[in-house]
């Protein structure tokens, strides 16, 4: 088919790929003035933040919570309204419950005053010691503020022209070295060092600057969409149609052409082809690189530099249903195991299924009563897993097994007679993700964190041979699942706006 093109005189670009990211990214060219076409391959947006109906039940796939409204703010201030004028956000309270096999259990909480009663009461003599942490993270959020994230710098230059806020955020440590300098008491240093490996990083490989995820949630509090994040990615769409850009559903890339070093045009299945003057990937890299980039001498090189990398774990998750209401349950819930570092090193380094495990436990039936019927609930369980490459094992097998386990754990610790509750399940393992998403290694991370003075050489937002090419979205720097989508959106499309193309 002929390839379509922007109006004489105008700029021009194209996203691949409809998740959150993807999204915020369109619809920031769009309202920057660049025309904007959005490509997606399945039917429908949201990405890996989707929803699958189910005898009156919504399962929601995707994070959990946001915790950063400020960013939604932002991109529904560029159409003129507010996101709430399209979508209620709930606040969820506690922001964690976080429990451990013994029946012990510390609750995390946006206020002050809640946070430092769980503290006296949980592990009193870290106070003083969380409070300057708590502190510490603060200044680095204010420092970093677009960059959040383990890996927030994507050039030596870069990263050398930010040393003085470097040094106050102690950027030079883990995450997990931050927390141990703060506060002594294990269970506590779970508590504060979880949230990265949630955002697929190894709190002792994350850099300190991690440690700001813990001021965004505490200072701006954790949201949920009604109706759950693939809610959020309809509404998104709608508002960028709405500023002029153009939407192209169920249609994969197949192909992203070149001349010289710039991109010239992308190629769909169904032959349908566009030029542009810059285009933004939020696929997977791997895939970007080695599938639509294949035919490219940069992206065969690209490709197999990737095959050289790790890469972040996977997750295993277990969607499922329960008769009756659970108001015990808070919305977020952290299941710990008795192993906390020695687990994550089975996941991230020795590559094996541990026979204990950690669970990330949501029930946002809890704030969003929409998702089932009256009287019943929703949960979704989360299982940190090594990727496929490290851990290549038959999950058609597996899954049905696993599942069952996880099950069987969250009825011990919350439900007692669960089977009986049980109205449905079902299970996404790391090889649906390689499948459904082109997820390398079958994780939707992205590439395995690395320390700071190594991060800054890895995956640039904008290429260095072709021009024109970008990256954002959740497996792009500055890394840090949603979060870091969002801030990757902004400075993408700021750069493209400016003329850096």
């Amino acid at each position: 088919m002929t390839a379509a093109a922007a109006p004489p005189g105008t700029r021009s670009a194209a996203v691949i790929g409809a998740g959150l990211g993807g999204l915020a990214t369109a619809m920031r060219l769009q309202a920057a003035g660049i025309d904007t076409v959005l490509i997606e391959a399945c039917e429908t947006p949201g990405g890996r933040a989707g929803a699958e109906q189910r005898d009156g039940f919504t399962f929601a796939s995707g994070p959990a919570a946001l915790s950063d409204r400020a960013m939604l703010d932002e991109l529904w201030a560029l159409a003129g309204t507010t996101v709430g004028h399209d979508v209620a956000l709930h606040p969820v309270s506690p922001l964690c419950r976080h429990s451990w096999p013994d029946g012990a259990t510390f609750d995390l909480h946006a206020d002050d005053a809640d946070t430092t009663r769980e503290i006296a009461r949980f592990a009193p003599r870290d106070l003083a010691g969380y409070e300057e942490f708590a502190r510490l993270a603060s200044a680095t959020l204010a420092d970093f503020r677009t960059r959040p994230g383990p890996e927030p710098f994507t050039s030596l230059r870069a990263m050398t022209g930010a040393l003085p806020q470097l040094g106050r955020a102690q950027a030079w440590r883990s995450l997990g070295s931050l927390v141990a300098a703060h506060v002594k008491d294990e269970r506590l240093r779970e508590v504060l060092a979880v949230p990265a490996l949630i955002d697929g990083a190894d709190p002792w490989a994350a850099s300190a600057l991690a440690a700001a995820e813990h001021a965004r949630m505490r200072g701006g509090g954790l949201w949920w969409p009604e109706g759950g994040f693939a809610a959020l990615a309809r509404a998104l769409l709608a508002r960028f149609e709405q500023l002029g850009g153009t939407v192209r559903l169920g249609d994969a890339v197949l192909r992203i052409h070149t001349l010289g070093n710039r991109v010239s045009e992308v190629e769909t299945q169904s032959g349908w082809r566009v030029r542009v003057g810059a285009l933004v990937s939020t696929a997977d890299r791997d895939h970007t690189w080695r599938d639509l980039l294949g035919g490219t001498p940069r992206g065969a090189d690209m490709a197999a530099r990737l095959r050289r990398r790790g890469h972040a774990p996977g997750l295993f998750t277990v969607h499922f249903a329960l008769e009756g209401t659970w108001p015990g349950i808070p919305h977020r819930m952290v299941l710990f195991g008795p192993r906390f570092r020695a687990l994550i090193e089975d996941i991230t380094v020795h590559g094996v299924l541990p026979q204990d495990q950690m669970i990330w436990l949501s029930h946002p039936s809890l704030t969003d009563p929409t998702l089932a019927p009256p009287g019943k609930s929703v949960f979704q369980a989360q299982v940190p897993v090594a990727n496929l490459a490290k851990l290549p094992i038959d999950w058609e097998a597996i899954g049905p097994l696993l599942e069952r386990r996880v099950v069987d754990e969250v009825g011990r610790r919350l439900v007692p007679d669960i089977h009986d509750r049980l109205i449905a399940s079902f299970h996404v393992t790391p090889r649906d993700l390689a499948l459904q998403f082109n997820a390398a290694r079958g994780t939707g991370y992205g590439l395995a964190v690395q320390p700071l003075w190594r991060g800054w050489a890895g995956h640039p937002l904008r290429d260095k041979v072709i021009g024109n090419l970008y990256f954002s979205g959740a497996a792009a720097a500055p890394g840090g699942g949603l979060p870091g989508a969002l801030a990757s959106a902004k400075i993408v499309a700021q750069a493209i706006a400016e003329g850096n193309e």
